[in-house]
């Protein structure tokens, strides 16, 4: 039952995305959909929905903001993250991924492996980012937050 049921990204804001960008915006949202695990954090005394949750994202005033919704009860939360710990993480994704996307059209695959090992570890950092700065709100594993991660880097394009 803890899990995310629906997801929608706020992203009507932003110019249209490239075609890799929105590549990686459907391919996390259908791996989201297929395998998560998202509860809200127990607090004590706190009564706190089980789930599933629709959940929503986007950016307001500088901040990244979970907009959480109990499917079953309606109940609804959010909680706002600020940014500035993601800020040089998603800089460093973009730009590894920009090379990832130039050298899978120029490079022989050893190269482009290499690329893609060092796309990953950037890709571990972020979800390591979003987990902390989860905690005492949301508890997502490590497959969620990589692909939440994915979707924070989308709505951070532009």
């Amino acid at each position: 039952m803890s899990r995310i049921i629906a997801i929608n990204l706020d992203d009507a804001n932003l110019p249209p995305p490239t075609p890799e960008i929105e590549q990686e915006r459907k391919v996390a949202i259908f791996d989201l959909m297929e395998d998560n695990s998202f509860a809200l954090h127990k607090g004590e005394g706190r009564d706190v929905p089980e789930g599933p949750f629709n959940l929503s994202l986007s950016i307001q005033e500088r901040r990244l903001v979970f907009g959480v919704q109990d499917d079953a009860t309606g109940a609804e939360t959010a909680f706002h993250l600020s940014l500035g710990p993601f800020r040089q993480v998603v800089k460093d994704y973009f730009q590894i991924c920009e090379s990832y996307f130039d050298a899978v059209k120029t490079l022989p695959p050893s190269q482009i492996e290499t690329i893609d090992m060092a796309r990953r570890g950037i890709h571990n950092e972020g979800a390591r980012v979003l987990q902390e700065r989860l905690e005492g709100k949301a508890v997502v594993d490590n497959d969620t937050a990589r692909r939440l991660f994915t979707l924070i880097c989308v709505l951070h394009w532009g």
